[in-house]
């Protein structure tokens, strides 16, 4: 404003200056106020939105849990061991839904400048898995730290509907975590932020997905059990056939037999070994499809409080692989199966020949005999200390904390595909292939060559590998030698 107007002047301008920015404050109203930016200055308080912000998570297009960002029309979000889901396992409202393992989280890289009343969000357990904890966090400092948000909320099955109420000023942003760190996956959808509007807001609370909010396309069914079903299908229990050594899920008890039931294999774990001592699971056209290698090694966060996790790092320069047990080819159906190879409790320390050679060219076999109409129990594991590498023999990596096995064996059950797999072994259906291979570089790359018998295996391990079987069926079976075709 010129110093040298007139008063009269001065007041006309001051009144129609005024009378803009209120003109400029009741059209912003009217908007949703979001900053999508991560800038460092500061943020000013922004006017209140008018109505929900809703993430349905449909136009995201991230298939990996690697930690990374994803551009949705709310805005920006870090999705951290967590991917956008789209499998027929996914308890969605649409097409896809958010989907985390482990400690997975999804953080708003935005502010909500108006602040968050209550959200609403739909949340499930993903496919058949068990109950699953997740909790909301807050942050008002533009993620510098973070704060609950509301209680933890434990959710078990298809999905329902639950309410936390925020009732904070804005800007904020905010996260979702999944808190149990558990093998179970958990899938959020339609996740909806009433702006905040003072005064008090509704406790948290669920309601069956069968009565919440219309959504855009009714909630996807549960997936199929394959467990047990018939043709290219079926899914059954690596169990089938017995434990072989007798492991319980009790860490106290069985520190060096501790019993892991994951989705996609079982396994008895040794936790002063760091590797585990078997490893069993069922292999079928049910298990194979086309999901990429996930390469994602880590840590198992199923593993007892306080015990040692090896990682990757493990293994760095010691010369030896990061040998599978149940290997990355066999659960290939979908990015779940397939990541879940990776847990370093499905590792042993193995020499590259033995695994990139010979132990691949079984592994291949394997799958060939299911393509062409067969279904395979595999049980493989290891025994004794002290491997050659390419950097030479060792016996130990990490410290002393990872044991390099001697040995490492495997026993193929091959049946037609078929039910009542038992029974079918114990009358004679099964063909049964037990292999033995030095844990070292000068391995031959013909697994054949190291055909043994089930008992040979047994008595070099202390354990029973076909304990469901009646005693004199196993005592038959397992004395054999297969010499059956190699390829």
């Amino acid at each position: 404003m010129c110093l040298s107007a007139s008063p009269l002047l001065s007041g006309l301008l001051l009144t129609g200056a005024l009378a803009a920015c209120l003109q400029k404050s009741d059209n912003s109203a009217a908007e949703t106020a979001v900053v999508r930016s991560d800038s460092e200055s500061a943020v000013a308080a922004l006017p209140a939105q008018a109505s929900p912000l809703t993430e349905t998570f449909e136009a995201g297009s991230k298939g990996s849990y690697a930690s990374g960002q994803e551009q949705l029309p709310s805005g920006t979000w870090l999705l951290d061991d967590a991917l956008i889901g789209t499998s027929e396992q996914d308890h969605k409202r649409g097409d896809k839904a958010l989907r985390l393992r482990g400690k997975g989280r999804a953080q708003m890289r935005f502010d909500l400048g108006s602040g968050a009343g209550r959200v609403r969000v739909f949340n499930a357990s993903y496919g058949r898995d068990g109950s699953v904890r997740w909790q909301l966090w807050l942050s008002t400092d533009r993620g510098r730290t973070w704060q609950p948000a509301g209680t933890e909320v434990k959710v078990e099955g298809t999905g329902i509907t639950t309410d936390v109420a925020v009732n904070r000023p804005g800007p904020l942003r905010l996260e979702i975590r999944k808190v149990d760190g558990g093998d179970d996956r958990l899938n959020i959808d339609d996740f909806t932020v009433e702006p905040y509007r003072g005064g008090s807001a509704p406790s948290v609370a669920t309601t069956p997905s069968s009565s919440a909010q219309p959504s855009r396309t009714p909630a996807a069914a549960p997936a199929p059990n394959r467990s047990g079903s018939t043709g290219t299908t079926r899914r059954d229990d690596p169990l089938t056939l017995g434990n072989p050594s007798g492991a319980t899920s009790n860490p106290t008890a069985s520190p060096n037999n501790y019993l892991m039931q994951k989705s996609q294999f079982v396994l008895s774990y040794s936790r002063d070994r760091g590797i585990p001592n078997w490893v069993m699971w069922h292999l079928s056209k049910g298990w194979m499809g086309s999901a990429p290698r996930q390469d994602d090694f880590r840590p198992d966060p199923a593993l007892p409080r306080g015990w040692y996790q090896v990682t990757p790092r493990s293994y760095s320069g010691s010369g030896f692989d990061r040998g599978h047990n149940c290997p990355s080819a066999d659960r290939s159906y979908d990015l779940d199966d397939n990541s879940a190879t990776f847990l370093m409790t499905n590792m042993i320390p193995q020499a590259p020949m033995n695994n990139q050679r010979t132990w691949n060219s079984l592994e291949e076999y394997s799958r060939d005999l299911v393509k062409a109409g067969r279904e395979v129990y595999v049980i493989m594991g290891s025994y004794g200390k002290g491997g050659t590498g390419t950097n030479g023999p060792a016996t130990t990596l990490d410290q002393g904390r990872v044991t390099v096995p001697k040995r490492v064996w495997k026993v193929l059950v091959v049946l037609p595909e078929g039910d009542n797999d038992l029974q079918r072994v114990a009358s004679g259906q099964a063909r049964l292939v037990a292999i033995d291979t030095p844990n070292d570089n000068s391995v031959d790359p013909d697994w054949s060559r190291y055909r043994v018998s089930v008992d040979a295996i047994e008595n070099a391990t202390g354990l029973d590998l076909l304990s469901k079987l009646p005693t004199e069926v196993q005592e038959r079976l397992e004395a054999q030698v297969d010499n059956g075709p190699i390829r």
